[in-house]
């Protein structure tokens, strides 16, 4: 019989497929979670103790469980919420999400989250091994090895060795081309509406979603609802896309509309600026996106 855990955990994945569906999301990633939902309804021995003994290799052994799934497992039995979810449902709260993190407060957490945008400790581990959470303030050498230890234990990898390259993720070509689609796509009317929570007192469902698939990637695109977003006026201009591969395992970045310098009026990904230079500079770009 399966475990209390093991169903709170597969009613989550069928969820997230059931959500995707209904946003027209792409139909390999909905099996996907079915798939491993009924993996788990049907597993006898509880996961969360698989995980204790064996880490996430114990838990991709069992079938319909790729590395992706399994960080979100891990993810689930440590923090009891899963990021991608809560986003798709519209009531993420990501900092305190991050304070599940040991080593991260509430003032570092609001500092992670306003400086970088990160809203998932995927995300998070990814800044943490490409210099990108270096230069957040309260992120000293110490702080920062703290916070790989304690995502290695709550993700459930092993330690890593590299450091995370934006060789691995989608192309500025490519994510200019889905902010793109997602901007055009809005002012048409036809994308899917979802109601956050925060900051929508009047529960109105407005904030559009996108789904879509192009170069071997899965897309998810809707614009910032961060409380800086709202501070700054910008809730209707930046833009989060989160890119996931056949594994499911996540990694984001920000669009925004550049406000000074050469790139002034432009679309670009913040962190890639340099590449967005290049980029523009290219005869076979527009001038504006």
């Amino acid at each position: 019989m399966s475990s209390e855990l093991n169903k709170r955990i597969a009613q989550k994945l069928d969820e997230m497929a059931e959500i995707l569906e209904q946003q027209s999301a792409n139909p390999f990633r909905i099996r996907a979670y079915r798939r491993a939902a009924e993996t788990l309804n049907q597993l006898e021995k509880d996961v969360g103790e698989i995980f204790k003994q064996s880490g996430s290799k114990g838990l991709i052994a069992l079938p319909n469980i790729g590395q992706g799934i399994a960080t979100t497992i891990a993810e689930i039995i440590h923090t009891g919420h899963w990021s991608q979810l809560e986003r798709l449902r519209g009531n993420l709260d990501p900092i305190h999400l991050l304070q599940t993190v040991p080593g991260i407060g509430e003032e570092l957490a609001k500092n992670i989250y306003q400086q970088l945008h990160i809203d998932s400790l995927e995300a998070l581990e990814v800044a943490a091994y490409n210099s990108t959470l270096d230069s957040t303030k309260g992120i000293g050498k110490r702080r920062l090895a703290a916070i790989r230890a304690s995502l290695t234990a709550i993700l459930g990898r092993a330690k890593r060795t590299h450091q995370v390259t934006t060789s691995t993720a989608p192309s500025i070509a490519l994510l200019l081309d889905i902010d793109r689609l997602y901007l055009e796509s809005t002012i048409a009317g036809a994308l899917p509406l979802i109601a956050p929570k925060r900051f929508n007192p009047t529960h109105e469902a407005w904030l559009p979603i996108l789904h879509t698939d192009q170069d071997g990637w899965h897309f998810t695109a809707l614009y910032s609802n961060s409380a800086l977003a709202h501070q700054l006026n910008k809730q209707r201009d930046w833009v989060v896309i989160y890119f996931y591969d056949d594994h499911h395992q996540e990694g984001q970045h920000t669009v925004v509309t550049e406000t000074h310098g050469d790139l002034k009026g432009r679309r670009v990904v913040r962190g890639r600026e340099s590449e967005c230079s290049n980029f523009y500079i290219e005869p076979s770009t527009t001038c504006k996106q």
